[in-house]
């Protein structure tokens, strides 16, 4: 393949390059910039529609008796939740936050599952008050909360730590002893002994998740043997984690393989008539996104040590996955897509490390020029932050040939908004 059709493959499927410029979802990616200014976040909508029947359908091909969440930290917005409510999933959530936005999103209470390792009373009465259909118990301390609080039956699930690493980054890792989340085999069996003594409870099962950004099978289904071995019950949650190709080298596991193992591994180690769930989040979204700027300027080599650097009107206030995880980004100037000579591309922020892509090939970048950066579609809009008073992106919507903001740049006076005055 060429330089050019490597780089257009990372982005969703249906971005194309016509007359030499990149065009997603039938829209010139310098149109968008011009429209909605730079940095944007830009959202295929039909792919991202597809990609949740994708798995939807996928998994209860293989096993009926199921049910997809979309792990919304990924990207935690109301129009995402939307799209998920209107493409029939459920939503797992983290904070009081995610439900108040899930609920405006347009999903119920019921599809709704909350997790947490450190849930407060007020997101605990907040969830049972929308009548959350599932809560993760991480810990005793759940219990003794729900039991305090809970004015009528609520139907939970123990996450199990089983001790299963995975070829991630350490801080991506979930299911090791190290973790902070869940409960060990032991433990787990002693949780579960409370929740069924429990009048506030219902004992539903079980949930296990191994980490995030996990392209190999293997770590799946020995997690899903591990809580096997705890007994049979209703519903089995195998959480998310399948990862995504975000550069040329990346390996790459697809769905319909990810789906067979983990399937194949249901049936080997848990009760044909459970119930199987899957919370993806990276792996629903991130391929879905990708991020345009603008290049400010250009500063050639003037040493050996010195690479020629490219720096854009964005950086580590809207893409935050390179500081914390060391993840590699390609990228490519829009009318210029593909090939070209090796910079580094930083942002505007006044850090060091912040660094979106180092020996990325882009041709002759130029003050002016528009980059796209694919693959952002996951935690970029969660982890975006003010830094040196950035003003978050918005988020557009895109499909067949037309788009829209379904989140608008954030303005000086928001950053103002919640000042006290004295």
């Amino acid at each position: 393949m060429s330089a050019q059709s490597d780089l257009v493959d990372l982005f969703a499927p249906g971005t194309t390059v016509v007359d030499g410029e990149l065009v997603i979802a039938g829209v010139p990616a310098s149109q968008l910039a011009a429209e909605f200014g730079t940095p944007a976040y830009v959202i295929d909508e039909g792919y991202l529609r597809a990609r949740v029947c994708a798995y939807r359908d996928g998994l209860a091909t293989r096993w009926p008796n199921s049910r997809v969440y979309f792990a919304s930290k990924s990207f935690p917005s109301t129009p995402v939740y939307r799209v998920m409510a209107e493409e029939g999933i459920g939503v797992d959530v983290a904070g009081g936050g995610e439900i108040v936005m899930a609920l405006a999103g347009g999903v119920p209470g019921a599809d709704l599952l909350l997790h947490g390792n450190a849930k407060t009373d007020d997101e605990l009465r907040l969830a049972l008050g929308a009548g959350v259909g599932l809560i993760v118990i991480d810990n005793f301390h759940d219990i003794e909360r729900i039991d305090a609080l809970a004015e009528s039956p609520v139907d939970v699930l123990v996450r199990v730590r089983p001790n299963v690493g995975a070829e991630t980054h350490t801080a991506m890792a979930t299911a090791t002893d190290a973790s902070k989340f869940g409960l060990r085999l032991d433990d787990a069996r002693e949780a579960t002994r409370r929740i069924e003594a429990s009048t506030t409870m219902v004992m539903k099962g079980l949930h296990v998740h191994v980490g995030s950004q996990i392209l190999q099978a293997a770590p799946f289904a020995e997690a899903i043997a591990a809580i096997g071995s705890l007994g049979e019950f209703e519903i089995y949650d195998l959480g998310g984690g399948l990862g995504e190709r975000y550069t040329y080298s990346d390996p790459e596991l697809s769905l319909d393989d990810y789906l067979d193992a983990v399937v194949g591994a249901a049936h080997a180690a848990l009760p044909a008539s459970a119930r199987i769930l899957l919370e993806p989040g990276r792996s629903l979204v991130a391929r879905a996104g990708c991020t345009l700027y603008e290049v400010v300027n250009v500063k050639e080599s003037d040493s050996p040590l010195a690479p020629t650097f490219v720096a854009v009107n964005g950086g580590m206030a809207d893409n935050l996955e390179v500081s914390l995880y060391g993840q590699r980004f390609e990228a490519t100037v829009v009318d210029a897509v593909g090939g070209g000579q090796p910079v580094t591309l930083v942002g505007r922020h006044c850090e060091s490390g912040d660094m979106l892509s180092e020996g990325v090939l882009l041709q002759h970048p130029e003050a002016g020029d528009i980059v796209a950066v694919p693959v952002t579609g996951a935690y970029c809009f969660t982890m975006s932050n003010n830094y040196n008073g950035a003003l978050r992106p918005p988020v557009v919507f895109v499909s067949g040939g037309h788009a829209r903001a379904v989140v608008r740049r954030e303005t000086f006076e928001d950053l103002r908004a919640r000042d006290v005055l004295i």
